[in-house]
């Protein structure tokens, strides 16, 4: 590698292998599009500092790519405002000095957005971390995908850049495995069924998506289900979603008619108490989330190349509902 620039260049390259897609694409406009968070021009700064090689051999910004290159690069700094860190428990399944898998209780934010600055998994990494991948961009170190903040359950964050690009890589390529628990109301019809049916942006609720086929936003969406325990009106189910759109399983489930319990968008209703499993007037509220949990993920460790998976115990709230639905709801 090239010398670094003082104050210009981080310590810890990165490696790239150019796919078939990107051939005869320009080296800056490559990067560019695997690292959204920095400029072009700064990785033309990056390239122009000795901070890029393509084949071990310094080049220039306007390089076209052949496919099966390699391409080295020590990321520029990127200079700014990241997610406050904030002293917040974490419930740590794994770590090593490549990645972290968490347990993401139910009501945290993944990332900073829109009306919840504060108290997210980002902030509460960002305390507890010293290093972790700047791939996502300033306000998502290391997280390299996400669940929504009703959902419990393993969590995968990047601690180099390395790791990020090689797990985010596994997601895209659908090589990773993930196994949801939910409890549904209703009733499903069958004991194991494969849901396809593809997903779009819904037509007038701006926070849901829905079963929209022919639309400009919709792509192909496949979900597998097997029901582990039935109660009268309700279920415990197995989910392994084969690809990963937004919101897919809760709009799926939905779609078969036996909605994620407590899904205030696709299933009406954002609470239940221990009367309506009891049927009397037991006001105790025994859920207020949506009773869906990501129980397993598994992919290949991004350095060892070992097959890895990390499973997170169901979170009590789900555990009291289960224990009140065997006692007073055995079909």
């Amino acid at each position: 590698m090239a010398d670094q620039l003082p104050g210009e260049l981080s310590s810890e390259p990165v490696e790239l292998i150019v796919g078939p897609e990107h051939a005869d694409t320009r080296l800056d406009a490559f990067l560019a599009s695997q690292f959204p968070s920095f400029s072009r021009v700064k990785l033309r700064q990056a390239i122009n500092a000795g901070g890029v090689q393509v084949d071990d051999k310094r080049t220039k910004a306007a390089y076209r790519l052949r496919a099966g290159q390699t391409i080295a690069i020590t990321l520029p700094e990127l200079v700014v405002e990241g997610p406050e860190p904030e002293d917040i428990p974490l419930d740590i399944l794994y770590e090593d000095d490549h990645l972290i898998a968490v347990n993401k209780s139910p009501d945290m934010v993944v990332h900073p957005a829109k009306g919840h600055w504060a108290g997210t998994l980002t902030s509460a990494l960002a305390f507890r971390f010293g290093q972790l991948s700047r791939v996502g961009g300033p306000t998502r170190p290391g997280i390299v995908h996400r669940l929504d903040r009703e959902t419990s359950g393993v969590i995968v964050v990047a601690k180099t850049d390395q790791a990020h690009l090689d797990l985010a890589a596994q997601f895209e390529a659908r090589t990773t495995e993930k196994e949801y628990t939910a409890i549904v109301i209703g009733s499903l019809d069958r004991d194991r069924d494969v849901i396809e049916q593809p997903i779009g942006v819904h037509p007038y609720h701006r926070e849901k998506m829905a079963i929209r086929p022919d639309h400009s936003t919709t792509r192909d969406a496949k979900t597998f289900y097997e029901v582990v325990e039935r109660f009268r009106g309700f279920a415990l189910v197995k989910v392994l979603p084969k690809t990963g759109r937004t919101h897919q399983i809760r709009v799926h489930l939905a779609h078969v008619g036996a909605p994620v319990l407590c899904d205030r968008l696709y299933g009406g209703r954002s609470q239940i108490t221990l009367g309506e499993i009891t049927g009397d007037d037991e006001s105790e509220v025994l859920l207020n989330r949506h009773a869906l949990h990501a129980r397993r993920l598994s992919v290949t460790h991004p350095i060892t190349k070992q097959p890895i998976e990390f499973v997170a115990p169901l979170r009590s709230d789900m555990e009291t509902l289960l224990t009140a639905l065997r006692r007073h709801r055995r079909a």
